[in-house]
């Protein structure tokens, strides 16, 4: 099995795309993360995996505190933003700060306050489980889709290889 092979087939599973951001003692910290998910009501519980070269975690752990950021259809410049190292992330980017000072982006389908709940090996990413101690929602904005490496629900136009094969 190899890592393509693995991003091919897991590629079919629609994922929503989130920002995990903080206040830092610079100034904010964000990244962009597809791994999230809902864990648990009682206590409540959210997870994501960060790449374990990613240089922005490490920063946000030792906060202590982040924010889930859940992006809404029309977000995908954050979700790029969010994505590139060396840069600043939050040039031209509106946000507000959660009750925890974490940056809520504006314009968010829905955010999720947490606190470091613990973290686990997950190979070549970090598995983090957040309690969430508070959240909100616009209901109104529909969700940024991820699916077989494009946004939205539209599959990639095979190539003449692929569909002879």
């Amino acid at each position: 099995m190899t890592p393509e092979a693995m991003r091919d087939v897991l590629g079919h599973f629609v994922s929503g795309v989130v920002v995990i951001t903080a206040k830092g003692p610079d100034g904010p910290l964000g990244f962009t993360c597809q791994s999230f998910a809902s864990l648990s009501l009682d206590p409540p519980l959210i997870s994501f995996s960060p790449a374990r070269t990613s240089s922005t975690w490490p920063r946000i752990r030792e906060v202590g505190s982040f924010c889930v950021n859940v992006l809404a259809e029309d977000h995908q410049e954050y979700s790029n933003g969010f994505a590139r190292s060396g840069t600043d992330k939050f040039a031209g980017v509106t946000w507000q700060p959660a009750p925890s000072g974490s940056p809520v982006l504006e314009g968010v389908s829905a955010w999720i306050d947490c606190t470091l709940w613990n973290e686990y090996d997950g190979g070549d990413h970090t598995v983090v489980l957040g309690r969430v101690s508070d959240l909100g929602a616009d209901p109104s904005r529909l969700p940024l889709l991820f699916y077989r490496g494009n946004y939205g629900l539209t599959p990639p136009v095979a190539s003449e290889s692929e569909e002879t094969s």
